[in-house]
């Protein structure tokens, strides 16, 4: 059986121009990206610290525990907006509201 040119692999994933790799049974993409020198020097030092196999491994981190946090911060809002809901609704007018809130505050 022949192994198929990338040419070939790269028209069959659906995405012109970039081949897809496939890791522990994961299909990846090549992802290209510029930097400036200060910035390498702070991967290659997070490399040497050994946690991470390559730039590649370190990317793919920051990348998930910014997805992690991205979450986060859409269920914090999700929150927010229901304690607001079931707060209820008040008729004092916000310049009142506000004066009270700061009555309560410390002097600075």
């Amino acid at each position: 059986m022949a192994v198929p040119s990338r040419s070939e692999r790269t028209a069959r994933n659906g995405r012109l121009g970039v081949p897809v790799l496939k890791v522990y049974g994961v299909a990846m993409s090549n992802l290209n990206i510029s930097m400036p020198p200060a910035l390498e020097r702070w991967i290659d030092a997070r490399l040497a610290q050994g946690r991470y196999a390559d730039a590649a491994d370190y990317v793919r981190d920051l990348i998930r525990r910014d997805q992690q946090a991205a979450q986060e911060d859409g269920q914090w809002v999700r929150a927010m907006i229901d304690e607001g809901y079931a707060s209820g609704v008040i008729d004092a007018e916000p310049e009142d509201v506000l004066k009270e809130i700061m009555a309560r505050l410390p002097d600075a």
